[in-house]
């Protein structure tokens, strides 16, 4: 079994706000440290961060209403980050979280559903998700009629309880809560969005996954913050290998979109 959700379903609009706001961090620091909360829905978008930059309030404000829409009351609290897990990163990028990471390989449909999702998007950039359960097919997609949505998939099971209209006006969103869309098997602790690459969560969940699709084999790691090494390599070069992954995205918001499954 596998859900995917779009860009535009609450919680990854709410992920990819996140992004955007350490995009800005990067682009106000080389190495920012940054942990972004964001909760957003019927109107409102909380938005809680622990971070070495100040962000300017307006820039946030835009960034809110380019991604979720127009009408968002917006509340947004501002701390600096923890001061000794930002000295941590003092000497050097060490380990910045506790955790466990896994890293395992897409099946061949987690990867046909990803793709159907995708493809659905381009015709429909609203509110959507999909399952995929045994030789079952499940779309939910917001705002199509379903004669329009059947050409992709003429066996699937489409919008089971009816025409709906879908985004943050139905349903809330939260940072991090589609790991499952964003990861599929690979999914431990930690969350993926909303944070700076010192952060294992991020990096080390990056380095698992890209290893798994690489060996087709499961990949398991450990680490605890400050760790010098994960896997044998320096947390330097596990951090280099994931901010290469994220430019070729074109950035963390980018990244939100579709998770690590894309």
């Amino acid at each position: 079994m596998f859900e995917k959700v779009n860009p535009s379903h609450p919680d990854k609009i709410a992920d990819r706000i996140a992004g955007a706001l350490v995009d800005l961090a990067y682009s106000i620091e080389l190495d920012p440290r940054v942990a972004v909360e964001v909760l957003l829905g019927h109107g409102r978008c909380f938005i809680i961060t622990e971070s070495s930059v100040v962000f300017d309030e307006e820039e946030v404000y835009r960034i809110v209403e380019r991604i979720a829409g127009r009408g968002f009351e917006v509340d947004l609290v501002q701390n600096e980050q923890d001061k000794h897990l930002s000295e941590n990163q003092n000497r050097g990028f060490r380990c910045g979280d506790n955790g466990i990471f896994r890293g395992v390989p897409l099946t061949e449909e987690q990867k046909q559903l990803t793709d159907l999702a995708r493809e659905l998007y381009e015709s429909f950039p609203h509110d959507g998700k999909f399952i995929i359960d045994g030789d079952e097919v499940i779309i939910c997609q917001s705002n199509a009629r379903d004669s329009e949505v059947r050409p992709f998939c003429p066996d699937a099971t489409i919008n089971p309880l009816g025409g709906w209209t879908g985004g943050p006006d139905v349903d809330s969103g939260a940072t991090n809560r589609k790991l499952g869309s964003d990861m599929a098997d690979s999914v431990t602790g930690g969350g993926l969005h909303g944070k700076d690459l010192s952060k294992a969560d991020v990096s080390v969940n990056i380095y698992a996954w890209l290893k798994a699709q690489r060996t087709g084999k499961p990949v398991e790691l450990y680490c605890a913050i400050g760790d010098p090494e994960i896997d044998g390599k320096p947390y330097s070069q596990i951090v280099e290998m994931a901010r290469s992954y994220i430019n070729s995205l074109g950035g963390f918001e980018h990244f939100a979109e579709w998770g690590l499954v894309r």
